[in-house]
């Protein structure tokens, strides 16, 4: 097919070290402008990553018309206001997950969805060991699956870090409570009736530095998550069935220089005799995302599939602060 011609909007740092050097290893796109509020800035990304123009402002990139493709990594206020600008000069827009503040917000967008590609960035639910362990999770591998647990967590005391700015959507529960929210969704193929959560907050930011939720998806099957932003880095995804159980080893941060590893345990011996490995070929999922919404944009109609993926999980976040005030379970 022809590349799909990108355009980056911002030089954010998930971008400039993950997304675009994952972006430039495929041949069905092209990261053909970046753009910055500072052109200085912008230049020098571009120069940095082999991208042919620069521009000193989102508006310029909005205008450029060789652009077909828009990815929003800015900070999660600006996401739905930079995503609607883009849509609104045509673009097709890829946002960084959490893709809005308040599921409401996303309904600005749906005048859009059947014009152009809105989706948010997920990059895990493209990275083969997710796709496996469904696949292996709906064949009856350990059983019936009854519940997950998902500790995440990094340690980030930084008062200049956006992740620490709670007036523009920092702390942990919007930038990694998401996916553990997302792998509860992607697991049991299934929305969740209600949840609970307990928070801690940060003394001086009043970010949640430390989330624990549970979310009920009925017929007995439950999610149990922990999220920090000021523990020790570590991160798993343990999935428990009637008969066995799988672990994921790094769900989130997937490296992409060296294989993937997954568990299984068939429960013989609580010692891990009966655990094995299952070990995958080196990839990168921020190419392989990249990579489907580029199919996406050649090969398929637009539709507001990709809002309401995002706005489902987006109630559940609200849910979750909703039930930190309320002290009882939700309704997302």
């Amino acid at each position: 097919m022809t590349p799909v011609r990108w355009g980056i909007l911002s030089t954010a740092k998930i971008g400039t070290t993950k997304v675009i050097p994952g972006m430039l290893k495929s041949s069905l796109l092209e990261v053909a402008a970046i753009a910055s509020r500072s052109l200085p800035t912008a230049q020098a990304a571009a120069a940095a990553l082999g991208i042919p123009t620069a521009h000193g402002s989102y508006e310029a990139l909005f205008a450029d018309p060789t652009i077909e493709a828009i990815y929003n990594p800015l900070p999660n206020h600006l996401h739905v206001p930079m995503t609607l600008a883009a849509v609104r000069a045509g673009k097709h827009v890829l946002c960084e997950k959490p893709f809005s503040i308040d599921a409401a917000e996303l309904d600005a967008l749906r005048p859009y969805a059947a014009q152009v590609h809105i989706r948010e960035a997920f990059m895990v639910r493209h990275h083969p060991q997710w796709i496996e362990v469904r696949e292996r999770v709906r064949a009856g591998a350990i059983g019936d699956l009854r519940f997950i647990h998902v500790p995440f967590c990094y340690f980030n005391a930084d008062p200049t870090n956006i992740r620490n700015m709670a007036d523009i959507g920092g702390g942990a529960l919007y930038d990694i409570g998401c996916y553990a929210i997302t792998a509860g969704r992607w697991f049991f193929d299934a929305e969740p009736e209600r949840v609970v959560a307990t928070v801690d907050r940060d003394p001086v930011f009043k970010t949640d530095r430390a989330t624990s939720g549970l979310l009920d998806f009925g017929a007995g099957r439950q999610l149990a998550f922990t999220v920090s932003t000021q523990a020790a880095p570590y991160q798993r995804i343990q999935l428990v069935g009637t008969k066995g159980r799988i672990e994921i080893e790094i769900p989130f941060n997937a490296p992409p220089d060296v294989p993937c590893r997954y568990f299984i345990d068939d429960a013989s011996a609580l010692d891990g005799r009966g655990v094995r490995t299952f070990t995958l070929p080196v990839c990168d999922q921020y190419q392989l995302q990249a990579e489907a919404f580029s199919r996406a944009v050649r090969e398929q109609k637009p539709d507001a599939g990709g809002l309401d993926e995002a706005q489902r999980g987006m109630r559940i976040i609200n849910a979750l602060f909703a039930s930190e005030r309320s002290g009882q379970f939700e309704r997302p």
